[in-house]
């Protein structure tokens, strides 16, 4: 080892632009890597030590980035919070955590505010970038700390918070290594080995960009950017998705990497065809996408348009997981790939039993030597745990030769007359049709068959909702999905309620038909 790790490559190149704020304002290597230096010299003086966490309410942008360099080379972890949370939420999160400081930025200082005072946070403890009442200003913290090195560094992690489907979140910890910083960000960079990546211009490559599209504070978004960083790419921060804003920014920057959900890609082939075939994205190598299965047609089409650089994985924060290459795609269209090299794929029935190639059940996965625990929750760590398997509830069946297909989440099956339904397989039919946005799909009580199929549509812009409407989907879906598939009923709405990874937030469509129900299904 010795050739990558952010910190290594801002001591080589310190002029590197390493970040992009999504104002357009630059960042050097040099001074990112100063700016995390003064942080770990101001934390310890407020006591911080190896193991103790610290907690970020960030916009997209190198505020956040720079704690998490602080984080990663002095043996802390590194909680970002979805800044969509309330205020209780947030202060479960810093409490929950145990963070020793907590920075907000202005433009989430209520619910920030909110939330350090249902933490009961030291005032001390608590940071600002901006203005936010009873909160220290960043400067405050750096003014006076040197920006060499800090001694006796140490290898920190993030510590993600899972989305809290069930209950409260919790926060995904593994065990911190020790290691020299530079060497763990060396490792990091397996990842984006796997999909073939290579180091960018300060690590001895081609020049490289890597674009952050959604929240920073999801996982793979902040594992991918933080890795691309590690190799030498640029890092391109979005504030806000918009789909041309994406395809300017390709061009502008020549992004090589970037990582999406296949909501984007289903608003970027909105656009009208005279506005696509204005950018030139010739630049993209790997478009990585994951967090929902992707229809076989508008991946298609994707692949049609940008090429062969459409890469797909399945994961979850806990580890492990399978990688789909445009090649094995096209060969196993629908697939989300075979199982990484040191992680390997189980499909159980109910009873925990392994089932025959092809046949649906629960998935579970395991990653060789990563261990983790959900913190403070050692039941909920077991209960997803099959021997040292473990699994996030999804529904999947792999072929004979591995290649791991998805059905959906256990959550989401809709029993009707009896029948297993997935949604996603009548969400990726619908969603194809030019009049449809977005669309979910889920089961409503029906006295009769236990659950009805109900469709919840956002139409396309200009386009009117209505009977005729939904008439003319059900249309569409004849000869190419089964009767009993189809919705009974559908409804409209104006934009559905998606977080901004493009993860939908179907329990808040699904809730209002249940609430006079004794128990959902």
């Amino acid at each position: 080892m010795g050739s990558l790790g952010f910190w290594r490559l801002a001591a080589r190149d310190p002029e590197w632009i390493a970040a992009v704020d999504p104002d357009g304002t630059e960042h050097t290597a040099g001074d990112l890597l100063a700016r995390a230096n003064r942080v770990v010299h101001g934390l310890r003086e407020l006591g911080l030590e190896p193991g103790d966490g610290i907690c970020g309410l960030v916009p997209n942008g190198t505020d956040g980035l720079v704690l998490y360099l602080a984080a990663l080379q002095a043996g802390w972890y590194y909680t970002p919070i979805n800044w969509h949370l309330t205020g209780p939420e947030i202060g479960y999160i810093v409490a929950d955590s145990e963070a020793k400081a907590f920075f907000v930025h202005e433009r989430h200082a209520a619910e920030g505010v909110s939330g350090a005072e249902e933490a009961g946070l030291d005032p001390r403890r608590r940071f600002a970038f901006g203005s936010v009442p009873g909160f220290r200003p960043v400067a405050e913290l750096l003014d006076g700390q040197p920006d060499t090195l800090p001694e006796n560094r140490s290898a920190g992690a993030t510590m993600h918070y899972t989305s809290g489907t069930t209950g409260r979140p919790k926060g995904v910890r593994r065990a911190l290594t020790g290691i020299d910083p530079d060497d763990s960000g060396e490792l990091m960079t397996f990842l984006l080995g796997l999909f073939g990546m290579t180091p960018g211009a300060p690590a001895g490559g081609d020049p490289q960009a890597h674009l952050v599209t959604s929240p920073n504070y999801h996982t793979a978004v902040s594992q991918f950017g933080g890795t691309a960083l590690q190799m030498g790419h640029t890092v391109v921060y979005m504030d806000r998705w918009d789909a041309e804003e994406t395809l300017r920014l390709i061009e502008r920057y020549e992004i090589t990497s970037t990582h999406m959900v296949p909501t984007h890609f289903k608003r970027l082939m909105s656009l009208p065809e005279e506005v696509r075939n204005r950018y030139d994205v010739s630049s993209m190598k790997w478009a990585i996408h994951a967090a929902a299965p992707c229809p076989v047609p508008l991946k298609q089409q994707m692949l049609d348009w940008w090429g062969d650089c459409i890469w797909e994985y399945y994961a979850a924060t806990e580890g492990g997981g399978s990688i789909a290459s445009p090649q094995d795609w096209r060969d196993h269209p629908g697939t989300v790939g075979n199982a990484w090299p040191i992680s390997e794929l189980l499909v159980v029935d109910d009873d925990g039993k392994p089932v025959p190639a092809g046949t649906a059940g629960t998935i579970y996965m395991k990653m060789a030597g990563v261990e983790f625990e959900y913190k403070g929750d050692r039941d909920k760590t077991e209960a997803g745990r099959l021997d040292d398997y473990f699994t996030v509830g999804d529904i999947g069946y792999l072929t004979e030769d591995g290649f791991l297909f998805l059905s959906d989440r256990k959550a989401d099956m809709i029993i009707s007359g009896g029948a297993n339904i997935y949604p996603a397989e009548i969400e990726n039919e619908i969603v194809m049709h030019p009049k449809v946005a977005d669309v979910a799909v889920f089961g409503i009580p029906d006295e009769e068959w236990g659950e009805q199929i109900k469709a919840v549509v956002e139409p396309a812009e200009g386009v009117a909702p209505g009977p005729e409407l939904a008439a003319e989907i059900l249309a569409a879906l004849d000869g190419r999905l089964a009767r009993m598939k189809w919705p009974r009923s559908i409804d409209f709405i104006e934009a559905m309620p998606r977080e901004p990874n493009g993860k939908l937030l179907k329990r808040k469509l699904r809730d209002p038909y249940w609430k006079d129900q004794g128990s959902a299904i």
